[in-house]
């Protein structure tokens, strides 16, 4: 047994196992019929998607129709369920084998864990995964655990250096900083010159990782079953991030709802520069400052002392439940919903980044925030695979808050983040 399952875990594994072979219609799951007859596959399959109810949802569910369409004979059934809240409601839902999805939309960080759990359907060589060299590396791996493939791809995203070309044209600037160090000399300027703040630095836990990979550090060396939030490097990294809060080239973020708080002084002309990924653009779009979309500059993260940048690699996967009762309709709606032409018209449509090669076509590329954000890709730090890689950020963004808000030292957070983890997630990892 793998060591870190409970016993009540176990237990939901081995239901679910029981529930799986015994599907309706002797579905066994090697997609056989799928694969041979998709036109004959029949039923219904329940999707659980968690994009945003009201910027992103009306996309898929345009994509929906398009697969009952193509597939007349299965049913979906659609439900939105809130990103914070899915998390926690799968695993309950899979656990007990009441009311759990065929398909979840799942974030990167969450499908190591379900995969552990005996949750998800392992997809390898199934129709499901089709043409698997066409995905970008990065999303690739964000959706495997173990040399198996748990989820296939299918938006992607990461963070670059938003900024208002406009303010940095008044403060003299051509270009934007390539490195934490001219993010606070940009900043005083820009603050001289035109009175604005100079950059966003979000408290959610997630922003401080550019920190640590530009110090060539990361939250763990899963290789070496370490914990490294707390090395140097790491510690080098946040002290970065606490300076320019300092130093006022970073307005102190709000304890409470930061990120928010800095998305619209930032929209609205009173920041000059933040760190965020492309889902905050269209309501960046919609703000004073960006009535010409010209003027929104897309750069790559600011470098740390290491002369290194670089950014995580975030999106969601589509999983299938290992307790589904109709894995050929949910391999079908799965291939499906990922397939270039879907992406590509989502992409689009509401801005997302595809994960295939083959979406990014000239129609995609012709924007101006997909190119810049497709080009930082290529640089960007795939997320550690371990089953608790969705649930280190808890602890982390505790501290991370406190830290940034100048009420903790980092490295008393630091330390405090390691130690939680290696009470709770990481028992069988070594603290650096």
């Amino acid at each position: 047994m793998r060591r870190g399952i409970s016993v009540a875990a176990l237990v939901g594994v081995l239901a679910l196992t029981a529930t799986a072979c015994g599907s309706d219609g002797g579905d066994g799951g090697d997609g056989s019929k799928a694969a041979d007859d998709p036109g004959g596959v029949s039923g219904k399959v329940t999707w659980w998607d968690t994009s945003d109810a009201t910027n992103e949802a009306p996309a898929f569910k345009k994509l929906v129709a398009a697969f009952e369409q193509k597939y007349p004979k299965i049913e979906v059934e659609y439900v939105n369920v809130p990103f914070d809240q899915a998390q926690q409601k799968f695993k309950t839902a899979a656990s007990t084998g009441k009311g759990a999805p065929d398909v979840l939309r799942s974030d990167v960080g969450w499908t190591p864990g379900f995969a552990q759990l005996g949750y998800l359907k392992d997809l390898t060589g199934t129709p499901a995964l089709d043409k698997s060299s066409d995905f970008l590396e990065g999303p690739l791996k964000n959706a495997a655990y173990q040399g198996k493939t748990y989820g296939v791809p299918q938006v992607t995203d990461t963070l670059g250096l938003l900024y208002n070309k406009e303010l940095f044209a008044k403060a003299g600037i051509d270009k934007p900083p390539a490195d934490w160090k001219a993010v606070k000399e940009a900043a005083e300027k820009i603050k001289d010159k035109t009175g604005a703040a100079g950059i966003g630095l979000s408290p959610d836990s997630y922003y401080s990782l550019p920190f640590l990979y530009g110090e060539k550090s990361d939250m763990v060396d899963a290789g070496q079953k370490k914990i490294t939030i707390a090395n140097a490097a790491s510690l080098k990294g946040i002290e970065t991030a606490v300076d320019l809060v300092k130093s006022g080239a970073a307005p102190k973020p709000a304890g409470t709802d930061g990120y928010n708080a800095l998305k619209t002084d930032f929209k609205n002309g009173k920041l000059a520069m933040l760190i965020d990924g492309p889902w905050a653009t269209k309501e960046i779009f919609g703000g004073d400052a960006y009535k010409a979309k010209e003027n929104l500059g897309i750069a790559a993260v600011p470098a740390g002392s290491t002369g290194t940048a670089g950014a995580p690699v975030g999106g969601h996967n589509l999983v299938v439940y290992a307790g589904s009762r109709n894995f050929d309709a949910s391999y079908l709606f799965t291939r499906f919903m990922t397939e270039a032409a879907q992406q590509e018209a989502v992409s689009k449509e509401i801005g997302v980044l595809p994960t295939r090669k083959s979406a990014y076509s000239q129609a995609v590329l012709a924007d101006p925030v997909r190119s810049a954000y497709y080009g930082a890709l290529s640089k960007a730090h795939p997320r550690p695979p371990i089953p608790q890689g969705g649930d280190l950020f808890t602890d982390w963004l505790q501290h991370y808050t406190k830290i940034l808000t100048l009420k903790e030292e980092p490295k008393d957070g630091l330390d405090a983040t390691a130690k939680a983890w290696k009470s709770a997630l990481l028992k069988d990892y070594s603290v650096e």
